[in-house]
């Protein structure tokens, strides 16, 4: 029998301001702004884990551009 392994497919605004180190009110205006991008689910907004990233990667190329 084998056991399967369910990864998460979606983040809450709260996991994901954790996972960047910022606050959850932060985190919640970069949603709004649609600087990180989300779907509403009812009443619910969830992240994918590929929009976290493009968001890493967006500001990171910022700041390389900023700074060259």
């Amino acid at each position: 029998m084998t056991t399967a392994v369910i990864t998460r497919k979606w983040h809450t605004t709260a996991e994901v301001a954790e996972m960047l180190g910022f606050s959850l009110s932060k985190t919640k205006m970069l949603v709004l702004t649609g600087e990180i991008r989300s779907v509403k689910i009812g009443r619910n907004r969830r992240i994918l884990p590929a929009w976290v990233d493009e968001y890493v990667q967006h500001v990171t190329a910022e700041a390389e551009r900023a700074s060259a």
